[in-house]
């Protein structure tokens, strides 16, 4: 699987084209799942995960202008026969996975399966927006750790070797700041970035 891991979604022409890149033909010719499951553990979490869906969000994901655009909640998966959702997301182009709260996304990532279905995607590219890129990483750090896993802890998917500071110096998000990264960073023991809303990192 090939990873867009971004702050502030597909803010600017460079993303555009890296995003192109990574799916090897025009986002035009593609057929995108979107997952909003991390904006349900916010206050706002129905509003936030319609802005996500719809393209009304601030951080450009769903409204890139898709070839088709699918809405798949993690949520409901336990319930249906995989048989019931697992074609569409072999056969998704492009999973874009939106922000919120990471250790939640994180539960029902393992709870669903889909997290399973990681290292059998190898063409699909995925698509992180904030809690969505954080997830990926080994951890998060207790500072973004709010809704807690049964087993407590803020441990996360582990699929890069690296962990993710997104919004760094945000206006809207004064907790954010610069200095704040770097307390964050000295807790993390390992290998981290923060990124700002214009910034992302793709592994291929």
């Amino acid at each position: 699987m090939k990873l867009l891991l971004t702050s502030g979604g597909v803010s600017n022409a460079t993303l555009r084209n890296t995003l192109v890149d990574l799916l090897g033909k025009p986002i035009e010719a593609c057929a995108a799942l979107c997952i909003p499951t991390a904006a349900h553990a916010l206050k706002r979490g129905p509003e936030i995960a319609w802005r996500q869906i719809s393209g009304h969000d601030a951080t450009p994901l769903c409204d890139l202008g898709w070839k088709s655009l699918g809405v798949l909640e993690l949520t409901a998966l336990p319930s249906l026969d995989p048989a019931q959702w697992e074609p569409h997301v072999r056969a998704a182009d492009a999973l874009l996975v939106g922000g919120g709260d990471p250790l939640y996304l994180c539960h029902w990532m393992r709870q669903s399966g889909l997290a399973d279905l990681f290292p059998d995607l190898h063409d699909t590219v995925y698509v992180g927006v904030s809690a969505g890129s954080m997830v990926m990483a080994p951890r998060i750090g207790e500072d973004f750790a709010r809704w807690r896993p049964p087993g407590g802890g803020d441990r996360t998917l582990g699929r890069v070797d690296f962990s993710i500071f997104p919004h760094v110096d945000h206006p809207m998000l004064p907790d954010n700041a610069m200095r704040f990264a770097e307390a964050w960073a000295a807790d993390i023991g390992g290998p981290c970035y923060a990124l700002d809303d214009q910034s992302a990192i793709a592994v291929s």
